[in-house]
């Protein structure tokens, strides 16, 4: 769609504030591409909540680039609204500048962490992030009191049985660990944080996927959190440590499978020049022909996380593999916006995750399906605390029926 003269011609760059944050330039550059145009309002999910223009990309933009530019003093209604944002990049793909959405939210919230540090609750969460094995601890002792707790004390659902060793492997079957070999390249699977302790069925599953395909993962000691919860909050350092600590931990590797989508993108960028980060679904279905499934004879659905759609190029892969498996009806659920897991927007802003979270349900409900498959563990956590049925990834039911 073209867009109007008036719309696009802008004015100078705007210049950064004597003395400012030397992040400001970036964020002022990536501001400065948005023709404020409009076309990403029906695409927000908080826009279609709320419907008011703070709550939109294009007015958080706005908003960011003249508090940044010192035009407009910072409020906290503002940081609200910025707070607010799911980071779900769906304004990307329809934006006809090319504005890159996803770089700016984080431009912006690392500046304003700078003047307004995450709240103590947030900071928290984000430290037992970092700390995997700690959080671990704490989940496991979760599980035994799950059964105990109020409802409203049970903000994930309950962990699975099984919990990892203290390295990275999955605890359900032997996989080599330690440091993968520079100059011999292997394929890696990533952990990650809190996935560690929930997707360590997902992690057997996708070993006994690879191993059928004729491939021996490794799973490297000392790898950690993504970093897109510190970054998407604002903390660029410690966001940089987990870096760091990844790219030592598959320094040598030649793909690293992320089964969590809304991590990929992250630790894409951190592996950069050190490892390809490959969706393991995709991985598959391009190099896993010898793959045959025995029957399902059920109906199943299908979630495309944000992070799917707009990251990873969409669930073609996901369905095509998913299609092998004879008598299997997979539901497509519709793309009724973002669910609201959002990372830890389910735990800070749980009424508001709820809200978005509700017309999936529904529509998962009215579909008959036994069972809902997503791709991001912060989905499946969010909407696995809105159904009794089983949430679990896609990897999980290609596994269980491997022929």
């Amino acid at each position: 769609m073209s867009v109007a003269p008036e719309q696009a011609a802008r004015a100078a760059p705007e210049p950064s504030p004597p003395g400012a944050d030397p992040r400001i330039a970036p964020l002022l550059a990536l501001a400065d591409r948005c023709v404020q145009c409009g076309l990403c309002l029906p695409h927000c999910p908080t826009y279609r909540l709320d419907r008011i223009e703070a709550e939109s990309p294009r007015g958080r933009i706005a908003w960011a680039r003249a508090t940044a530019a010192g035009r407009l003093a910072p409020t906290e209604a503002g940081d609200v609204h910025l707070d607010h944002c799911l980071g779900c990049r769906r304004c990307e793909p329809v934006c006809p500048a090319g504005v890159k959405y996803g770089e700016l939210l984080v431009q912006a919230r690392t500046v304003q962490a700078q003047r307004r540090p995450p709240a103590p609750r947030v900071q928290r969460l984000l430290a037992l992030l970092r700390r995997p094995r700690r959080l671990a601890a704490l989940l496991r002792l979760y599980r035994f009191a799950w059964p105990l707790l109020p409802a409203r004390w049970r903000p994930l659902p309950r962990p699975p049985a099984s919990f990892p060793s203290s390295s990275a492997s999955s605890g359900y079957v032997p996989v080599s660990t330690g440091y993968v070999p520079v100059g011999s390249p292997a394929l890696a699977i990533f952990v990650g944080c809190i996935a560690r302790s929930y997707e360590g069925p997902a992690r057997a599953a996708l070993v006994a996927l690879l191993r059928a395909a004729g491939v021996e993962p490794r799973l490297p000691d000392g790898q950690g959190c993504c970093g897109a919860a510190d970054a998407h909050a604002g903390l660029a350092d410690p966001a940089a440590v987990s870096a760091a600590t990844n790219r030592q931990a598959f320094a040598g590797a030649g793909d690293v499978l992320c089964l969590a989508s809304g991590c990929h993108d992250s630790l894409a960028r951190s592996l950069d020049g050190v490892a390809t980060v490959s969706e393991p679904l995709a991985w598959l279905a391009s190099r896993g022909e010898g793959l045959r499934f025995r029957a399902a004879n059920r109906r199943v659905a299908l979630h495309l996380p944000c992070t799917q759609r707009s990251v990873l190029g969409g669930g073609e892969p996901i369905r095509a593999l998913l299609a092998r498996i004879p008598g299997l009806e997979l539901v497509l659920l519709p793309d009724t916006g973002c669910c609201g897991a959002a990372g830890l927007h389910q735990m800070t802003e749980p009424a508001r995750a709820a809200a978005f979270r509700a017309p999936l349900l529904e529509a998962f409900t009215a579909s008959g399906a036994s069972e809902l498959l997503s791709t991001n563990i912060g989905c499946r956590l969010h909407l696995g605390t809105g159904t009794t049925l089983p949430v679990r990834h896609p990897i999980e039911f290609l596994a269980e029926h491997l022929a």
